[in-house]
């Protein structure tokens, strides 16, 4: 059974940075590229970064492109997300995934992690 935990949100002034983590168990990490996602209020679920099974190729939204950084741990099973220079529109419920060989995320997601960048 898949279980993502995501966690290291709160509340930053803009210009701040928070470090997201989540923790995948249920399916062999290394073997998944992971991908991070972000839901703002009354808006759908975005894209906002992913990385491959090998840490070695790296792809992020325009929005967020040069400010934020993914990285994982196979060995530890958890990814992260460094989030610097952060701006209200950053605000959202972040949350992490294994991505299929098509590129969409599993159905099965976590609870996620609020993010509240304040002006």
């Amino acid at each position: 059974q898949v279980q993502l935990v995501e966690s290291g949100g709160g509340l930053v002034q803009a210009g701040g940075s928070l470090r997201l983590s989540c923790a995948a168990s249920g399916r062999t990490l290394k073997t998944y590229d992971m991908g991070w996602f972000r839901q703002a209020p009354e808006k759908e679920r975005v894209f906002v970064a992913r990385v491959n099974w090998s840490g070695r190729t790296i792809y992020y939204a325009d929005s967020v492109k040069g400010r934020f950084t993914i990285s994982r741990d196979n060995a530890r099973s958890t990814v992260y997300l460094q989030m610097d220079s952060l701006k209200p529109e950053d605000t959202a419920v972040y949350y992490c995934n294994y991505l299929k060989l098509d590129g969409n995320p599993l159905d099965a997601w976590g609870q996620g992690t609020l993010v509240t960048v304040s002006s």
